[in-house]
């Protein structure tokens, strides 16, 4: 992306057609490119590998490069697949689509005023004293423009791009389309569920209106906190494809990666107890751990939460199911935690006994810092780098048919992300201290 298209934006294609041609376009790149490969394998005197004329850097290029330009539930899409740890994609193929998660293309200003119009009507400019047109964030679904109202409110106002919410169902079936050439996924693997979630999750980010009640429970659930600041909604401005709330002066939490080590251990170590709070206290999770949508708040030393559109809601019995595996894991129990894995769906009553061992042996090393009596050191250790490997060996059986509830992907989601957050701080945290209070309590 040139530096004049990142300033002015460009045209989102949004109906239903035009967003086709676009998905058509990269697909027909694709197959141009595995064609391409075909004949340099047949050139070079080698048998041609199908999977391999698919699985190429310059495809992986040609598919983000589209998916940013489409925005939406495609792009979306494209960035959850990113945060694979190999079950599902290869791992060079999830490294390069990990270029979606920082796309910052936003709408031409056309569409934007032709949303914003159809929203709030015409003349909505007179309803303030300031807005700004270039958005100050843009991601998959809407990008954020600041703005001062006519009686002095300063708000953060997320826009959505046009198009987006009735092309849902089309964009994911396309991609799954795309996603299924030979060899990218495993053949027997029932990805219906997973998409049918995926869609699911997908419209309730994109109806705003839903995610205003997540961002006012959120700020019920943490008024007051010492910790945690969540914006306030402002419901005059707030329709189902725009979401307004006051804006609160912040820094990027990144720029703390400076800041003494005592401010970055507490920083990640709030954001890790927050997680188990969304499991076991809210059960309400905001699953989304982009880095972006959380900030730093200077005079108070408080952390700013931001975007409710990937909030999921667990009922009480899938959450204490989590609280017995933790509790399993903490005491390193292992036939507690088959029972408790078993329990939940990571596997099945069919799975190979190999790949349940190794998806149980994975959970243990994932769980050793929680049992360490001293901090773990995010900034120096492998641990991500030895799951994602055992995860890519778990997912190297290409047969591999069970696919996992959708509810754990997410919490995994969340989890990976926050990980890596306190990794770029180069937190060290007692997590074996924050993880105790939520233990199972042992009947006397």
């Amino acid at each position: 992306m040139n530096d004049r298209t990142r300033r002015e934006g460009s045209a989102i294609p949004s109906g239903r057609l035009s967003r086709l041609f676009s998905l058509g376009g990269i697909a027909a790149g694709i197959a141009g490119n595995a064609a391409a490969s075909g004949l340099r394998q047949v050139a070079s005197g080698q048998r041609p590998q199908l999977g391999n004329m698919f699985l190429t850097p310059a495809n992986a290029l040609r598919l983000t490069e589209g998916l940013s330009h489409m925005r939406g539930a495609a792009l979306k899409l494209g960035q959850m697949l990113s945060m694979d740890p190999g079950v599902l994609l290869p791992p060079d193929m999830a490294s390069i689509l990990a270029s979606l998660q920082a796309d910052a293309r936003h709408m031409a200003p056309h569409q934007l005023n032709q949303v914003l119009a159809a929203e709030w009507g015409e003349g909505w400019r007179a309803r303030f004293a300031h807005f700004e047109d270039v958005p100050f964030a843009a991601a998959s679904i809407g990008q954020v423009h600041r703005a001062r109202t006519s009686d002095g409110r300063d708000l953060a106002i997320k826009v959505q791009y046009p198009g987006v919410r009735d092309s849902i169902d089309s964009d994911i079936d396309n991609i799954a389309t795309l996603v299924r050439v030979p060899g990218l996924v495993p053949p027997g693997m029932n990805l219906a569920p997973l998409l049918a979630d995926a869609k699911r999750q997908l419209h309730d980010e994109a109806d705003y209106e839903r995610e205003a009640r997540w961002l006012v429970r959120f700020g019920e659930l943490l008024v007051n906190s010492e910790h945690f600041i969540v914006p306030t909604l402002d419901a005059d401005f707030s329709t189902g494809r725009v979401l307004a709330m006051d804006f609160v002066e912040s820094r990027p939490l990144d720029a703390l990666v400076a800041e003494p080590q005592a401010l970055r251990d507490q920083v990640a170590g709030r954001l890790i107890d927050l997680v188990f709070r969304e499991l076991f206290a809210f059960c309400a999770m905001q699953t989304d751990p982009n880095l972006a949508n959380y900030r730093f708040e200077p005079v108070s030393g408080r952390i700013v939460l931001l975007d409710f559109g990937a909030v999921r809601g667990f009922d009480a019995e899938l959450s204490e199911a989590f609280r017995g595996l933790l509790n399993a894991g903490l005491d390193n129990e292992r036939e507690m935690i088959r029972a408790a894995m078993l329990a939940i769906g990571y596997f099945g009553e069919r799975t190979p006994l190999m790949q349940r061992e190794l998806i149980i042996r994975m959970f243990q090393t994932a769980m050793v810092p929680m049992r360490q009596p001293t901090p773990f050191d995010f900034g120096s250790s492998d641990l991500l780098e030895r799951l994602r490997t055992m995860g890519q060996t778990i997912g190297s059986d290409r047969d591999l048919m069970h696919v996992p509830p959708a509810e754990t992907l997410f919490l995994h989601r969340k989890i990976g992300g926050i990980y890596l957050v306190a990794a770029k701080l180069r937190a060290r945290v007692d997590l074996s201290a924050i993880a105790e209070p939520y233990r199972v309590p042992v009947a006397a």
